[in-house]
């Protein structure tokens, strides 16, 4: 089944309606979004809302392989993108990226 629904924590929100931010890295869970899809992005905080993302593609990619290439995407240097990763996914070496673009806020 294909998602229809992603979230976000609500710091990412700005990023994101900015463009600024055109990549996820999820873990293995959320690895099942399909090219070309749209979902409905809200935070994960509370719930809310905030746009609609059409899923351009889902690659997999190691931890040790991340570069700044990818921090520019998420909008942070590699540093910072190393720490929030391992914050949220303590140990984790595989990862998927998710490329995405604005559909509409």
């Amino acid at each position: 089944m294909t998602p229809t629904t992603m979230t976000f924590f609500e710091r990412f929100e700005a990023d994101i309606l900015s463009g600024k931010k055109t990549i996820t890295l999820r873990d293995e869970a959320e690895k099942h979004y399909v090219p070309d899809s749209v979902v409905t992005v809200s935070t994960f905080e509370v719930g809310r809302e905030f746009c609609r993302l059409k899923i351009l593609s889902v690659e997999p990619v190691l931890f040790d392989a991340l570069s700044d290439y990818h921090a520019e995407q998420e909008n942070m240097t590699l540093d910072e993108l190393r720490e929030v990763i391992q914050d949220i996914y303590p140990g984790i070496q595989e990862l998927y990226l998710i490329s995405y673009q604005l559909v509409d806020a």
